[in-house]
């Protein structure tokens, strides 16, 4: 099976930066889609960004201008860089996948990512 292995989240002040990755291994030949969801609590999961292996991305509203999503497809890792984070940011991060081989989503362990001063 897939596996996506997530970078440690942090605690971090609200403005500072912050990088995830996450990488796919297994048994697969490409990966369509990577991204990356939240879920805050109390909150249902939400789309923060995803890339196809083209390099189309899409973001949600809020993160716009803010985080970046990028995605390195040797390495089938993908990354999302978040600038100016905000205390609303906090939330588990999830990394997201769609393998065209087996037609089904995967997803990460998920990372706490932390905004507080």
């Amino acid at each position: 099976q897939v596996q996506l292995v997530e970078s440690e989240g942090d605690l971090v002040q609200p403005g500072e930066s912050l990088r995830l990755s996450c990488t796919a291994s297994g048994s697969f030949f490409r990966i369509y889609t990577m991204g990356w969801y939240r879920q805050a609590p109390e909150k249902q999961r939400e789309l923060v960004a995803t890339i196809t292996r083209g390099g189309s991305t899409n973001y949600a509203e809020s993160v716009k201008g803010r985080f970046t999503i990028s995605r390195d497809n040797a390495k089938n890792t993908v990354y999302l860089q978040m600038n100016s984070l905000k205390p609303e940011d906090t939330a588990v991060y999830y990394c997201y996948a769609f393998v065209p081989d087996s037609r089904a989503d995967y997803w990460g362990q998920g990372t706490q990512v932390t905004v507080s001063s």
